[in-house]
């Protein structure tokens, strides 16, 4: 998620009332801020624990990361019709909108179709290396997008060459957390599949290890110019949501195995916090959002609007099981191949890299300042 939403404005007299996505605590605890609560807390795990609050956070990231993956297909295809036709929307967007519905997924089973039936395992391994790639690309831009969601909420807004600060180091801190992860040559399997690592040169890894302190260095110069300038004032839950996604989910993400674990969940939750927050206000924009359910015994969740949301959050919980696991898994029992050169799990593979890397051009496009849903029902 990466919004590009306003410039610079000057800060009023009188300073306008906070504004929030669901509140003050709850922002900072979705937004990143349980990662300054969890992650200390995993350091004190008792070892004979360990096996224990692993199977736990593995079962609640699946349980939170599945539907934020659900929520993007369930938004990105609403009206697909409409965007594909430009009803409402700019022709740039209407050839993104085309191209990352239709184009992109077209090429993916191409691309995994071919891998499979002509039993290329190796080309296949490619795919993983791309996932990784993407999804480290992806944090660094919902932890951008954040920021600025929260700025604007804030009035708090940045200059055009703040943002330019701010994503230029984000992509540094990625570049070498990435290129740290390929410091070796090295066989690996993702759902029993190799893969392979890329063998990174010491002075281009000190290259990027130099690019990424400066430009951070540059970015907390930034920061603290700005709370200067706005009477020690900043949109703190953004700039948290920032910091985290890039330093403590990206280039520390191996300080501890458990953490490892827990990444993708507070990643998703970050995710989470706005899209709901989005969905909830499409909901409440409908005619009918403030009567009473029509059966009686669902009164008990309030008005019609919070069924409804209620209501996209469990097909987004079904949607994920079915993409993540349900599906593959029959697939990999009807479907016969060669399990001896492909793995016994090659449409769990597929189903997990092809998530992951469409899910990085569907919100490349939802997310974008000239959405005009974005502004219609985000900030509202």
């Amino acid at each position: 998620m990466a919004l590009h939403l306003s410039a610079d404005a000057p800060v009023s007299v009188a300073a306008p009332p906070q504004k929030y996505l669901f509140g003050p605590f709850i922002d900072f605890f979705m937004l990143g801020g349980s990662a300054f609560f969890i992650l200390p807390a995993l350091y004190l795990v008792p070892l004979k624990y360990e096996g224990l609050v692993a199977l736990t956070a593995f079962l609640l990231s699946h349980l939170i990361n599945q539907p934020h993956f659900a929520h993007s297909y369930q938004i990105f295809y609403r009206n697909f019709a409409r965007k594909v036709r430009a009803d409402g929307y700019d022709r740039n967007l209407q050839v993104r909108y085309i191209f990352a519905g239709i184009v992109v997924p077209l090429a993916m089973g191409a691309f995994f179709a071919y891998g499979s039936v002509s039993g290329n395992a190796r080309l296949l391994g490619y795919a993983t290396n791309a996932m990784f790639f993407f999804v480290g690309w992806h944090y660094v831009k919902q932890g951008y997008g954040m920021l600025m969601v929260d700025a604007v909420l804030k009035r708090r807004f940045f200059s055009d060459q703040d943002k330019k600060v701010l994503l230029f180091n984000g992509y540094a801190v990625w570049l070498f957390a990435w290129l740290q992860a390929n410091v070796v040559i090295a066989e690996r399997q993702y759902w029993g599949l190799d893969y392979y690592t890329f063998a990174v040169p010491p002075w281009l890894l000190n290259i990027a290890l130099a690019v990424a302190a400066a430009s951070s260095a540059a970015t907390v110069v930034m920061f603290v110019n700005r709370w200067r300038k706005h009477g020690g004032s900043l949109p703190y839950n953004g700039v948290v949501a920032y910091v985290v996604s890039l330093y403590a989910w990206i280039l520390f993400a191996a300080l501890n195995p458990l953490w490892l674990l827990v990444v993708p969940a507070l990643h998703s939750l970050q995710y989470l916090a706005v899209v709901w927050r989005y969905q909830t206000n499409v909901e409440r924009d409908r005619a009918d959002a403030v009567k009473d359910p029509e059966f009686k015994v669902l009164s008990i969740l309030g008005p019609l609007y919070r069924l409804r949301v209620l209501t996209f959050i469990i097909a987004g919980t079904i949607l994920g099981a079915l993409g993540f696991w349900l599906v593959p898994m029959a697939l990999t029992a009807l479907v016969p191949y060669d399990k001896q050169v492909l793995g016994s799990s090659l449409f769990l593979f597929i189903a997990w890299i092809f998530i992951n890397v469409h899910h990085y051009f569907l919100d490349n496009v939802m997310w974008r300042r000239g959405n005009p849903e974005v502004s219609k029902y985000l900030f509202r």
